[in-house]
């Protein structure tokens, strides 16, 4: 058994050391700022190394702190993790974060079959854009767009982001949307958007689209409304919206689709990828991604280099 500082130390140690703040880790902790401050001090003392270095009215991470508070960060998540595993494998709630276009469309519109599977799984699904903090919360997944390889995370692909005009056929038609270049003289959805830029030298647009006010909401579930709505086209991935194209509801005048870069992940902790609700979960996911497989090009399944 390695000769290991006081648990107490290193907890304290860890949480000054995220915190950068002495009175909010002790808070956290449930421990005075002085008592805190000991421990450290021990921790320091016992490692002959300054962890912190201490400045008027406030502390930061030493060379030393800074190389040692990751490690120290990756063994409480493991610790966490193992005793999670044990208690967890058969908790009988599986909490997901999504990204808000993806779950609010693709993944609502299916997650039921996940709960018909399973029942006695409940599913708790929250949708926002922000990465969310597997340390600070009680999410078991999540469903994230980025480039992947986040540190402590294991990160199943499931597709590349692509996006292609998509309005209603009403506004097609009024404006005699024929060929790319006519996006240029309609209304679109943030018309500012570099991804209108290369979308259309994508499309053989040779001609930059032109600065102009216009409309800029916050995700494809709001554009999707206004869309309907007449109001413009907008940049959208037709993967989330086939009900809505199938229908005739809404339609993508051009095949072009143009990869802004990124893709869409399944994120986990490393330590619980055998937790039996989040490895049914992945399985499911990916079975469910299969049977789009026909809708868009190869390339597009292809994990990103």
């Amino acid at each position: 058994m390695p000769n290991l500082p006081p648990l107490a130390a290193i907890r304290a140690f860890e949480a000054a050391g995220r915190r950068e703040n002495f009175s909010r880790a002790a808070e956290e902790l449930g421990m005075t700022q002085a008592a805190v401050s000991y421990q450290i001090r021990q921790l320091e003392d016992r490692l002959g190394r300054a962890l912190f270095v201490r400045e008027k009215g406030r502390v930061r991470l030493s060379e030393t702190g800074q190389r040692l508070l990751p490690a120290v960060r990756a063994a409480f998540a493991s610790m966490g993790d193992a005793f999670a595993a044990i208690g967890d494998d058969e908790a009988d709630i599986l909490t997901i974060s999504a990204a808000v276009t993806f779950g609010g469309t693709w993944l609502s519109a299916r997650i039921g079959r996940f709960q018909l599977r399973y029942p006695d799984l409940a599913v708790r699904l929250s949708m926002s854009n922000d990465y969310v903090d597997f340390d600070a919360s009680n999410v078991d997944v999540a469903i994230r767009i980025g480039p992947g390889g986040w540190p402590g995370l294991r990160a199943d692909f499931l597709f590349r982001s692509h996006v292609t005009p998509i309005c209603s056929p009403a506004f097609r038609d009024a404006n005699r949307i024929a060929a790319p270049v006519d996006l240029l003289r309609v209304e679109r959805l943030a018309p500012n958007d570099g991804w209108w830029a290369g979308w259309l030298a994508e499309a053989g647009v040779d001609v930059a689209p032109p600065p102009r006010r216009g409309v800029e909401l916050d995700s494809q579930l709001q554009e999707a409304s206004a869309v309907q709505g007449g109001y413009g086209v907008a940049l959208m991935t037709p993967l989330l919206w086939r009900a809505e194209l199938d229908s005739g509801r809404m339609v993508q005048p051009f095949d072009t689709l143009y990869q802004p870069g990124g893709a869409n992940w399944l994120v986990y902790r490393e330590g619980r990828s055998r937790v039996r609700k989040i490895e049914r979960f992945r399985e499911w996911l990916h079975e469910e991604m299969e049977k789009d497989r026909p809708l868009l090009p190869e390339a597009l399944w292809e994990p990103l280099p």
